[in-house]
């Protein structure tokens, strides 16, 4: 029976999951596969670390990544050291060395991901990436190979676990985004500095990653718009839920044919749509294709076992490709379509305003929005408190003109507080 040579970079929390996994369910794996996969080389920056998530053989670890990406009896590389900077290095040595990639690193393949495809394509050697978004949930494999005779048109997704937990359980509480950080931060969810959660960077790394896959397309992962969730208010969940809605942290895309449309913010869903129902630190990709209609993919996004689980099931395909002597033909991105211009996306808005309690006020905003075609929909005035809320959705507008129309708002004298903006997905 032949048995596949496998190199782990990194023994953390997903790391010590592969190896927990792939030693509980080697007879299960070998039925299936037919084939033996063997842990052969563990890199780590410190062998002699006392504790570790599970238990490994000594003689297994090493810090010299170069030597272990090139020992001839190692077949497939799998990286979790993070980063890109010297996971970057380790991968593409390890193409060079004409070993197939497992990696769960999203921020690797949004920024450098054409690089090291185009290298894998040089060298005859696959890259698998299924836990690099949504970690357990098989997103890249249905956008890969289930609907691979089918066209997406648009998703939306729920991407980032802690950003989730957050609205979540401020939508529950009612208590301020501060408060439930520290929390988040405390239970493992967020990390010590969370900016790449809660600003938006982390849901933006694996949008590209998604995006690309469904328009095949490479995807600027610096041109994606994206806002944060931490202007987000108690106050802001309460109209969210007067008007119907819950307040998400989504990722968008569609396809525009010349243009691609690529966001990341929070956002207002209707609160009859599956996304709405999506809470706590899991993750779920909502799709709409051209030939199956809407679909759902939803599941844990984060943690040691789902994300090995990911992990070890690319580790399987790949070595059932070698032991096949077969290798798939994999979809790469096409010449790169423009994103558009966030300034040109067309969606409806929550605006909250904060302005003095006095006559002609809701006058001046109509006025202001109107001549900058923005529809109002609904309008509620709060004179219970001072300032004054008062709160609008709109119609269906241009980003834009939105923009613009706030910008003169805010220099209303009669304006208190810079207005807030939340996007209302449709």
């Amino acid at each position: 029976m032949r048995t596949i040579g496998v190199a782990l970079l990194g023994l953390g929390h997903v790391g010590g999951g592969v190896v927990k996994l792939l030693a509980e369910n080697a007879a299960a794996i070998e039925a299936r596969l037919g084939a033996r996969i063997e842990v052969r080389a563990i890199a780590v920056r410190d062998p002699g670390k006392g504790k570790r998530v599970v238990d490994v053989d000594k003689a297994l670890l090493t810090t010299d990544i170069d030597a272990v990406v090139r020992r001839p009896d190692i077949d497939l590389v799998c990286e979790l050291i993070g980063g890109t900077t010297e996971a970057k290095a380790a991968v593409l040595a390890a193409i060079a060395a004409g070993k197939h990639v497992v990696t769960a690193n999203k921020a690797l393949l949004a920024e450098h991901g054409a690089e090291v495809f185009a290298a894998a394509d040089a060298a005859g050697v696959d890259v698998y990436y299924e836990a690099a978004v949504c970690g357990g949930v098989p997103i890249i494999r249905v956008l890969r190979e289930g609907l691979a005779s089918d066209r997406v048109e648009q998703l939306w997704g729920i991407v980032n676990g802690t950003s989730n937990y957050i609205l979540s359980t401020m939508t529950e509480t009612r208590r301020a985004f501060g408060d439930i950080l520290k929390d988040a931060q405390q239970l493992g969810y967020a990390e010590a500095d969370p900016t790449l959660d809660v600003g938006g960077g982390d849901a933006r790394h694996k949008l590209a990653i998604l995006a690309s896959l469904c328009f095949g397309s490479a995807i600027d992962c610096d041109a994606i718009a994206m806002d944060g969730i931490d202007t987000v208010e108690p106050i802001d969940l309460d109209y969210a839920e007067k008007f119907g809605f819950v307040v998400k942290p989504l990722v968008i895309a569609r396809d525009h044919g010349a243009q691609i449309e690529a966001r990341v913010h929070p956002a207002f869903v209707p609160a009859n749509w599956l996304l709405a129902d999506v809470s706590g630190a899991k993750n779920a990709v909502y799709v709409q294709s051209y030939a199956l209609g809407p679909s759902l993919y939803y599941g844990a996004g984060a943690g040691m076992l789902p994300t090995a689980m990911a992990v070890v099931s690319d580790i399987i395909e790949i070595s059932r490709n070698m032991a096949m002597t077969t290798r798939p033909a994999r979809p790469r991105p096409r010449e790169a379509r423009p994103l558009m211009p966030l300034a040109d996306i067309r969606a409806r808005y929550y605006l909250r305003f904060g302005v003095h309690d006095q006559p002609g006020v809701l006058g001046q905003l109509a006025t202001v929005l109107g001549a900058h075609r923005v529809s109002i929909q609904t309008v509620v005035q709060d004179a219970d408190r001072e300032p004054v809320w008062v709160v609008v959705l709109t119609h269906e507008a241009r980003e834009g003109d939105v923009r613009a129309a706030l910008a003169e708002i805010d220099r209303l004298p009669a304006v208190r507080e810079r207005a807030r903006v939340i996007r209302i997905a449709s």
